[in-house]
């Protein structure tokens, strides 16, 4: 598998801490609330366009609290695990990483997404934590495809995706409803022998 880039932190399979050279991928805490606040308000209009519609109580702590009860119970039952992105120098919250619709049987696979705080963005965070979650994916879980649908207008997320190993599968029309519209969203995919996360290109 070459030279691993990540580390196992943690011993209990349903509460990952990944850790890269840089970074901390890990289930969200309550702790978290006033850097993630912090973050999401900054960064709200450059997140919105490829979003859901923001709800009215988006950003309050009582709904970051229901964030963290549902993540730890689809981390607990399998079915996904939404984690925060943390640089691990001055853990410094930098955005977030969803490794979600889990399936097992025949399918083996997920559906991968992340966010990015506005002023972190372009910085190479996102591909050090696709990097680290990745291998955790084949390895840790066990599966067999990670898919990741992206707006064909996102030009930064494809040219993350590319960079990542992803490749193009084709169009999903209306697929998701973004920033209340329904839009089209371009479909990616990366399997094991699409090589391995040490020969990912670019820095």
């Amino acid at each position: 598998m070459g030279r691993s880039v990540f580390r196992f932190l943690s011993r209990q399979s349903d509460a990952p801490e990944l850790s890269g050279p840089q970074h901390l991928l890990r289930l969200p805490h309550n702790s978290d609330y006033k850097q993630w606040y912090r973050l999401r308000s900054e960064s709200r209009s450059f997140l919105q366009p490829w979003e859901p519609t923001w709800r009215g109580d988006e950003l309050t702590e009582s709904a970051f609290r229901a964030r963290i009860l549902r993540a730890t119970q689809e981390c607990a039952s399998g079915l996904a695990v939404p984690m925060l992105l943390f640089r691990r120098e001055d853990m410094v919250l930098l955005g977030g990483l969803t490794i979600g619709y889990i399936r097992r049987g025949a399918a083996q696979s997920c559906m991968i997404g992340y966010w990015m705080g506005e002023k972190h963005a372009g910085q190479g965070h996102m591909l050090a934590a696709l990097r680290v979650a990745i291998p955790y994916v084949y390895g840790g879980l066990q599966l067999h495809r990670i898919e990741a649908a992206c707006i064909p207008d996102n030009w930064k997320s494809i040219r993350l995706l590319e960079k990542a190993g992803f490749e193009r599968e084709g169009l999903l029309r209306k697929y998701l409803k973004i920033n209340g519209e329904w839009r089209d969203h371009m479909m990616f995919s990366r399997l094991p022998e699409d090589g391995e996360f040490g020969k990912m290109v670019g820095p």
